[in-house]
């Protein structure tokens, strides 16, 4: 298979076969990611993306399960998309779902029937990178939308059918934004119900404008027990039933998986008990990506 630089998947996506359909990320001038820094966004030839899939399958045989690279697949034109998603199926057999990362913005460039159609195809989740729900927050990291925006193309992937995996970034208000920050996301999350939320704590990586800026003393990052005190304030508003909750990134201080609203008192239990006494809290040396 080939692949035009580093390459991002979700955890969970970690026994698919990997697809570039398209190289970089659309927006890539989020203060906060340094993801695709090196790449040049584009969308690669159609030939070429199902000539790797022929290529996949002279040499896995078959496959279960396709994550489509890079940052934002569902940029491509619809067509295309379908064409790949066709392929996909009639190549391998055993195939269930194809995946892919969207952007808001690429999102909001289909109507709600073109991502149905998608959906029918067999593009059965959209991993959505929300990082906030607020809209001032949004657009101070250069998201490329805005709270309401973003609502939108959350929802539109749900109502298509598609299987809804959020992603949010705590920490990413500073130590001053810290509790706006948390509750302007737990209510977008209410309104937008995805079906599965994963919390990431923010990382300051060199070379990011959020790094510059927590370098020059204009952002101020949260502390670990911040960071408890964000988780626990989410799970604490979040009312969606049912909801599939993970902070058990490496980026986290106390992993938590599980179901909301069954395992809401016992997450809120253990980051009491982090609060209290830093029972259960991962060391700093053993965070990260």
């Amino acid at each position: 298979m080939r692949y035009e630089g580093d390459i991002y998947r979700p955890p969970g996506e970690w026994k698919s076969y990997l697809l570039q359909a398209t190289v970089g990320c659309s927006n890539n001038t989020c203060t906060f990611c340094n993801m695709y820094r090196d790449k040049r966004f584009h969308i690669r030839p159609m030939a070429d993306i199902l000539e790797d899939i022929r290529m996949a399958k002279a040499y896995y045989g078959d496959v279960r399960r396709v994550f489509l690279c890079d940052g934002d697949a569902i940029i491509m034109r619809t067509n295309d998309l379908i064409t790949i998603l066709d392929t996909l199926y009639d190549t391998f057999p055993s195939l269930e779902k194809v995946t892919t990362y969207a952007g808001p913005r690429s999102t909001l460039t289909k109507t709600p029937e073109e991502l149905k159609l998608l959906r029918e195809h067999g593009l059965a989740r959209a991993y959505l990178g929300v990082e906030t729900g607020s809209d001032e927050l949004l657009r101070k990291v250069k998201k490329g939308v805005g709270a309401q925006q973003m609502l939108e193309a959350g929802v539109r992937l749900r109502e298509a059918g598609m299987d809804l995996w959020v992603m949010i970034l705590l920490g990413l208000g500073g130590r001053e934004g810290s509790e706006q920050h948390i509750l302007d996301t737990a209510a977008m999350m209410n309104e937008m119900k995805p079906r599965h939320l994963s919390a990431l704590t923010l990382t300051l990586y060199p070379g990011t404008e959020l790094y510059a800026d927590y370098r020059a003393g204009k952002f101020k990052p949260i502390t670990p027990m911040d960071s408890l005190r964000e988780a626990r304030l989410l799970i604490e508003k979040l009312e969606v039933d049912p909801l599939h909750f993970t902070c058990d990134h490496a980026s986290n201080y106390v992993p938590l998986k599980g179901s909301l609203p069954e395992d809401k008192e016992q997450f809120l239990a253990r980051l009491d008990l982090a609060l209290e006494s830093g029972a259960g809290m991962r060391p700093e040396w053993s965070r990260g990506f």
